[in-house]
């Protein structure tokens, strides 16, 4: 998910980590500049895919991941079987793995992100406020006079706790950690059940993470989009691509091309897991029942 350096405390990540890939900060030098000398590293006989063995909605050993099933459309499209270089998306992800020549291509990061060669974006999603469908009017916006009481959940260092520190909220604060195994540890996850479960009041969480994990709640759960406050530089939504070593130029070409292409499928996947998508100018194209029932009625 999308992190950002925080106003105190130690320095953390800049990229989407698993549900979201916060580990490329730790990447070495030599492993975020790859030789261009080297040429051509990706394999011609398999679409090797970055992945974390158990991190849904994204990715698990089952190929029960939106990225699993994004990857078996583009492996499908060159003729190749998928294999994958699992680890982890915690400390040496990259390093483990793409930077390690496992693999060709980490399925998900920030465009634009330096430490990688960014495609083209194949997504634009947002993080979410998710709170309980019974509490919609008390607890569905941060303005919400209501919000001074509630115990919010967030995950540290993501954009969600600017607003929060900005808005004086952070006693408030119920935090999860960021960088995680996640063999034994899923902290978007936790806050979602810790949300059904009552023990926070709204948990602000990257969109295809709460989405995702909300739908499958035993208790019915809501959610709205964030947006940055006035004056705040740090966004909400961000656009996602996928990275590749640096240098690798056809590679690069080949998939911005299966993007353009199939970014119908693209889409038809990511609507199939719920993932909030935004388009150019930043509105929901999928917006849930309860938030067409709120545009309906002019709310």
């Amino acid at each position: 998910m999308p992190v950002v350096k925080p106003r105190v405390g130690p320095r953390p990540a800049t990229i989407l980590g698993a549900a979201l890939l916060a580990l490329l900060a730790i990447v070495p030098a030599a492993v975020r500049a790859a030789d261009p000398s080297k040429g051509e590293l990706r394999s011609q006989t398999a679409f090797r895919v970055c992945a974390d063995p158990d991190n849904l909605p994204f990715s698990n050993e089952k190929g029960e991941g939106f990225e699993n099933k994004i990857a078996e459309l583009f492996a499908a499209a060159l003729g190749l079987p998928v294999t994958y270089a699992w680890h982890p998306q915690t400390l040496g992800f990259v390093r483990n793995t793409l930077g390690a020549q496992l693999c060709d291509v980490i399925m998900a990061v920030t465009s634009a992100h330096e430490l990688v060669q960014n495609t083209r974006f194949y997504y634009r999603s947002t993080y979410v406020l998710l709170y309980r469908a019974a509490d919609r009017g008390t607890f569905d916006s941060l303005d919400s006079p209501m919000v001074a009481t509630a115990r919010i959940g967030v995950v540290a260092n993501t954009p969600p706790s600017v607003l929060l520190e900005r808005r004086g909220l952070m006693p408030n604060v119920q935090s999860y950690s960021l960088i995680v195994d996640t063999r034994v540890e899923h902290p978007a996850r936790q806050a979602v059940e810790d949300l059904a479960a009552g023990r926070i009041d709204m948990a602000l969480l990257w969109g295809p993470i709460a989405a995702y994990w909300a739908k499958r709640s035993p208790v019915p759960l809501e959610w709205v989009p964030l947006r940055s406050d006035p004056g705040v530089a740090t966004p909400m939504d961000y656009r996602i691509s996928f990275g590749i070593r640096y240098g690798e130029t056809e590679w690069l070409d080949t998939l911005n091309r299966l993007i353009r292409e199939k970014q119908k499928d693209i889409d038809r996947i990511l609507a199939e897991y719920g993932v909030p998508l935004l388009d150019n100018r930043g509105r929901l194209v999928n917006p849930p029942p309860w938030l067409q029932q709120a545009a309906a009625r002019g709310g």
